[in-house]
């Protein structure tokens, strides 16, 4: 999911605890840097039209290996050279449940982590609320459009070594983590805008994405990746 660079959707929530969120949980400090960043490497994004953004990913299984590993601090620093919120691992053109995400919410608190096999909690009709906002995603380079998500969610699924994780989110988080599970089913927030429009986003995609592609390599260098 790419970065939203306005605030328009801040609801406004002054008495929210504002430290880091590391897989959910708060700490006193963090670094600008997340640490897979500093050990990770860039890969390739993959972008609307390849097979892998398609179809169902499968089930992480093995947990607590280096390859794991490898992978979500790979996907960090590919995630900060694109300057997202959040990236699934099909984005990197690996087939797995997998997502991670580095973002700031609504109301200025940051949120760092990764999930593998992300369920989404189901909401009853009655206590669904959307929220329309705009949405970006770096595999469609360039584009946002406005697309309504639940302005609460809750995912659920396992960290690298296997351990339950259940992560909450509100707002701009919640659409992240809507975002992200999506691509693991093999959809892109293309799917749910109206046809003409989705045409459209996709000119501008065309349009856009040679830029984008040099300012990621552009920031790449400059991390030294």
């Amino acid at each position: 999911m790419a970065v939203r660079f306005d605030d328009s959707g801040s609801h406004g929530d002054g008495s929210r605890d504002r430290r880091v969120r590391v897989l959910g949980k708060p700490v006193d400090s963090f670094p600008v840097l997340a640490p897979e960043v500093e050990r990770g490497a860039v890969r390739r994004i993959t972008v609307v039209g390849e097979d892998v953004l398609r179809r169902r990913c499968r089930e992480v299984t093995r947990f607590g290996t280096p390859e794991l590993s490898k992978l979500i601090d790979d996907m960090f620093a590919t995630n900060q050279v694109a300057e997202g919120a959040g990236l699934a691992a099909n984005q990197v053109d690996v087939d797995l449940q997998l997502f991670v995400w580095d973002m700031t919410d609504d109301w200025g608190v940051r949120h760092v982590g990764h999930i593998a096999n992300p369920v989404l909690d189901e909401v009853p009709a009655e206590d669904r609320v959307l929220i329309e906002e705009s949405e970006g995603c770096l595999s469609v380079p360039g584009p946002y459009r406005v697309v309504p998500r639940l302005d609460r969610a809750v995912v659920r699924g396992q960290d690298k070594d296997g351990n339950p994780l259940v992560i909450e989110g509100r707002g701009y988080f919640a659409r992240c983590l809507q975002h992200e599970t999506d691509h693991l089913r093999g959809q892109l927030y293309l799917d749910r805008l109206a046809q003409r429009e989705r045409k459209t986003a996709l000119r501008e995609m065309a349009e856009a994405k040679e830029a984008m592609f040099a300012k990621r390599a552009a920031r790449a260098e400059k991390l030294g990746k």
